[in-house]
């Protein structure tokens, strides 16, 4: 039985982060969490800050993203992410550097509200992720 893939590739302002054929893209949306696979309804969503979780045929791989936007088609996933680490290479550092940029926006966006659940769930992400 062959299974079913879609095209995903992830994108960050300086570099094309990851492309490869993937069962199922996991993505932190902003209104909620969802899961796009092969024959998904076109949809485009913006990202809250999370992680985004990948199934292909060699395991599952984790992103951690601060926000952008996901198309979803048919037969594609593209992320474009204003921020994106893989999980495994995310350090304490790193993780540091994501909240004090999401505090900063916090503290200059219109959407007070938005801006500070972005960082309560970079804080969560820090305790769910023991980094």
């Amino acid at each position: 039985m062959a299974t079913s893939s879609v095209q995903f590739d992830l994108v960050r302002p300086e570099r094309r982060l990851a492309s490869y054929q993937a069962t199922e893209v996991q993505i932190p949306g902003a209104m909620g969490d969802l899961t796009a696979m092969e024959g998904h309804a076109a949809t485009i969503t913006s990202l809250r800050p999370g992680v985004l979780r990948v199934v292909a045929s060699d395991g599952m791989k984790a992103y951690v993203v601060t926000g952008g936007f996901a198309e979803i088609s048919a037969t594609g996933v593209t992320v474009l992410a204003e921020q994106a680490v893989p999980l495994n290479e995310l350090t304490p550092a790193a993780l540091d550097a994501l909240v004090a940029d999401a505090c900063e926006a916090a503290a200059v966006n219109a959407d007070k509200d938005t801006a500070d659940k972005a960082v309560a769930d970079l804080y969560a992400m820090r305790v769910a992720t023991g980094i």
